[in-house]
């Protein structure tokens, strides 16, 4: 019964964010900003209200396929975003300027994070077959080797979570200091960022319950011998 619901929580919590995310801003991107700004406007305003000429502003492809790139000092909005002038897009464009703004402050857990991307893809990539390994061999180094190595893709989680909170904290202060959006239209931003949030949030819950799953495996294996 115990892995049953287990395996239902790292199934239903990633479903269940990413469709919070997306009831979300289908509503949000329904309403228009009374700063009639498209989020390119947005994100452009924002950026020089804070001193930032040296990034650029670029429409994307896909579906909110929002990101801010450091090392080429792009941010790559939706189209939707981009062109269009809703609250959801508005405030999407505002959070991928608040990742600009940490990278220009060198931003503590913005920098951790870059410092972990390699890290953390080779967990991705090898632990898992190490921890197979580790089972089908029943070799206690390989499958401590492999929950090493996802403990570090886990550490890129939890580290992802301030950066993405901090940038909607961000984003939300910089678009009411700018007069980019009103008291009405605040709630609104907000429930866009905090939909967008639960998504890190359920992605790290998921990779910890793993990782304490094949740490359970490792200490039964340990037991078994």
């Amino acid at each position: 019964m115990e892995i049953l619901i287990y395996f239902a929580l790292i199934i239903i919590l990633p479903i269940w964010a990413s469709s919070r995310v997306k009831r979300t801003y289908k509503k949000y991107s329904k309403v228009q900003t009374t700063a009639n700004m498209t989020g390119a406007e947005v994100a452009e305003r924002i950026l020089h209200e804070n001193g930032i000429y040296d990034v650029t502003v670029r429409p994307g492809k896909g579906f909110l396929s929002d990101h801010y790139n450091p090392k080429t000092k792009e941010i790559v909005l939706s189209p939707d975003n981009y062109h269009g002038m809703s609250v959801a897009g508005a405030a999407v464009a505002a959070h991928e300027v608040g990742h600009a703004i940490q990278d220009a402050e060198s931003y503590a857990f913005l920098r951790l994070r870059h410092k972990l991307v390699p890290v953390a893809n080779l967990g991705s990539n090898f632990s898992f077959i190490l921890i197979l390994a580790g089972i089908l061999l029943g070799s206690m180094q390989f499958m401590l080797g492999g929950i090493i190595f996802f403990a570090a893709a886990v550490l890129f989680q939890f580290v992802t979570l301030p950066v993405e909170f901090d940038a909607s904290s961000r984003a939300m202060n910089q678009m009411v200091s700018t007069g980019l959006i009103r008291n009405e239209e605040e709630p609104h931003a907000k429930k866009v960022l905090n939909a967008a949030a639960l998504t890190y949030v359920a992605a790290a819950l998921v990779a910890l319950l793993e990782l304490l799953r094949f740490i359970l495996m490792f200490i039964g294996m340990n037991g078994d011998d």
